[in-house]
Parts: structure tokens; sequence; C-alpha cells
């Protein structure tokens, strides 16, 4: 049995950002609060979604003060800025961390509770504002998930936070909007959605509709990754991975993300390091550590990212993808911990705490080979070097 979650509209392709008008008067809104960073506001993109409202006739406001791995504290001051105007729903227009802020923000205006209240495994299931995401970066798939992660500055938690009230109404994907997206943005957004894809078809949770958008979405995104990488400007393969991150957002939405995720937001709330990149660092260590539980499952992800084929055996197939996911690694200068310029010192110190931080995420008991808390910190240890 498999319950099945999805947002009630998705416009693709590109362009599709100037039907933002007719896409919400379908759901009769009109009055949006629009929630971004600083630099989609510097860039012009905000500005082109104000005048597209406007040219409608329809009011909006902007917050644009969203901050990376958004905070309780930036979440709480857009909150106060929608309350200070009148608003029928809200626009994450952005990466992960706008969409992300702006669900949030939606369920907080419906009702006033602490975001640490909402953290997992509490749902929040009850509708609050509508949510209309616009991703700019393909890759978290944000778009088209229940769930959004908030840190505790407090605390250094990254808090998971679950439920269909964060799942958007609306998703608007437009390629076109990635086409200036940097190389290092491209590659740590383009692996987080291969780990989405890898992580749900390989998820104890999975389910053959899940399965399905999953490996859509690895034939999508392992292709055209570097070239999207090597050419920022090539159409094709910016439109394959935004649609692959779409996908890879469906599948893990409905089957969960595994032990990947569960190491990888300690590392990015108590390092800052990209989500996207944090990922990347355990990818290929933790899918080694976990293939023989699930080998056939693992094999059958090799051959649809096109690294291995139907005449050779699970066990070679399997062999193929870690050395492939090594490789995409090194391609795509992937840094580890320590190269990343991580203090020693510091990662071995908060490893304990990271590795409970993980459990308590509940992500690593879907993964195929469950761990406990001292196999997480042997992980960490391998994933330094």
């Amino acid at each position: 049995m498999a319950a099945i979650h999805l947002p009630r509209a998705i416009r693709i392709g590109g362009g599709t950002l100037d039907e933002l008008p007719q896409a919400l008067a379908q759901f009769g809104l009109s009055r949006p609060l629009i929630v971004t960073d600083s630099w989609m506001a510097a860039s012009g993109v905000l500005e082109r979604v104000e005048a597209i409202l406007a040219g409608a006739g329809m009011a909006s406001r902007a917050f644009t003060g969203v901050v990376p791995d958004p905070t309780v504290t930036s979440v709480e001051a857009a909150t106060e800025f929608l309350r200070e105007g009148d608003h029928d729903c809200v626009i994450g227009l952005g990466g992960g961390s706008s969409i992300d802020t702006a669900k949030v923000v939606a369920v907080k205006a419906a009702r006033d509770v602490p975001i640490t209240a909402l953290k997992a495994p509490h749902q929040e299931d009850a509708p609050a504002l509508p949510i209309i995401a616009i991703p700019t970066t393909a890759g978290t798939g944000s778009e088209a998930t229940r769930v959004t992660v908030i840190t505790d500055a407090a605390t250094d938690e990254k808090m998971l936070c679950m439920g269909l009230a964060y799942l958007p109404t609306l998703a608007i994907l437009d390629y076109e909007l990635t086409l200036t997206k940097p190389a290092r943005l491209t590659a740590d957004t383009g692996i987080d959605s291969l780990v989405h894809a890898v992580e749900a078809y390989v998820s104890v949770r999975a389910n053959p509709f899940s399965d399905t958008a999953a490996l859509s979405a690895m034939r999508l995104i392992w292709p055209n990754l570097p070239l999207a990488c090597a050419d920022p400007g090539n159409r094709a393969a910016r439109e394959a991975l935004m649609l692959g991150a779409l996908q890879g957002g469906i599948a893990f939405s409905n089957a969960s993300v595994a032990l990947v995720h569960g190491m990888s937001r300690p590392i990015g709330a108590h390092f800052h390091v990209s989500h996207g990149l944090s990922n990347a660092m355990l990818m290929p260590v933790v899918t080694q550590w976990s293939a023989p539980a699930a080998l056939p499952r693992y094999a059958t992800c090799a051959r649809a990212m096109g690294i291995a084929d139907d005449t050779e055996s699970d066990q070679s197939a399997v062999g193929r993808l870690v050395e492939a996911l090594h490789r995409i690694n090194a391609d795509l200068s992937v840094p580890t911990p320590a190269a990343y310029g991580i203090d020693k010192a510091r990662w071995d110190d908060l490893v304990p705490l990271m590795a409970a931080q993980a459990l308590a995420s509940g992500s690593p008991a879907n993964n195929p080979r469950v761990p406990d808390a001292d196999e997480i910190a042997a992980l960490y240890a391998q994933a330094w070097n």
C-alpha cells in the first residue's frame, strides 16, 4: 500500500513563468507574498516576477531576507512581514532555501505555533495558506515535496518538518531560470537531485509509483549533469535537469530519503556546508556500505544511469556504481570535508552528536541497511578523507 501526494498543478517548460498570473487565477489567488533572497532581488528575477503579476493586475509584496539553510529567526521575520500585508498565498522563488522558508511561513500564517513544535516526527497535515513554488536551481525537488528543513541556530540542528501542509499547491518549472546558474551550484544541486532519486529507489518505503519517478530522474540527471556544468547555456541539459529534479522530489516525497540525507543535515547545520555538497561528500561511502543489503536495487540504479548493462551481475553493476560516484565527485570538484577546510578536531568532537542527530531525524531507518550510532560515526570518519 502507498499513499501518493503531489502538487495540484505543475506547469513545465521554457517560458512558463509568464503563465504565473493565469496559474494563480485558476485557484482564485491574486495577492501573493513572494519569499526570496537578496541574490534573486539583485539579479532581476524578482523584478520580472513582480512585473508579470502587476501586468495582470495582481498586487504582490516581496520578502527578500531568506538566508541559506533558513533559520528559525529568518522564518519568523518573513512571517512578521506577511502579517503586515493582506496575502492569500505564498510564493517561494529561488532555491530550496526560499521554497522551504515559504512553506513554513504559509503554515505559520495559519497557525501561531513555535517552529520547534513542528519538527518530525510531528506531522502537519491541516491546510495552511496555498504555497506556490518557482524553483530556479533544479536540485532540491522542494517544489513537489511535503517536507521542509529549518535550522535551529540555538542547537545547530537542521529540523525536518513534514506534512501535507508543506506540499505546494502549484509549481512553475521554467528551466530558462537556470541558464545563468554557475557550475558549482549546478553540480551541487544536480548531485542533490541524484541522491533523492537513488535514496527513494532503495528506501524500504519505496513503492511502484515512486520507483518509476526515481528511475526516470536518474536517466535524466546522470548524463546531463556533466553537460550543464561544462556548458551552462545547454538548454536541453538544463531542461532535463529541471525535470529530473522534479521527479526526484516526487520520488522521495512519496518514498522518503535514507541514510545519506540523515547524515548530511548535521554537516550542513554544524559546518554550513550546502546541502547538495554535503550529500555529494557522503554518497559514495554510504552507497558502498548500504549496497550489500539491497544489491539488486542498487544494480538497477547503475543500469538506469547507463553505468552498467543487463549482461553484468548485480555485484559487478554495484561496483561500477560506487566507482562512478567517486569519479563524478572528482570530475565536479566535490571536496572531502578535509579539503573543504573543516577543522579536524571540531569534526571529531561533533561526530557523536551528528550521529545522534542523524538517527533522530528518522531518515536512516529508511535505509536498506540500518546503522547504529557507532556505524554512522565510522562512516563520518571514512567520508572525512
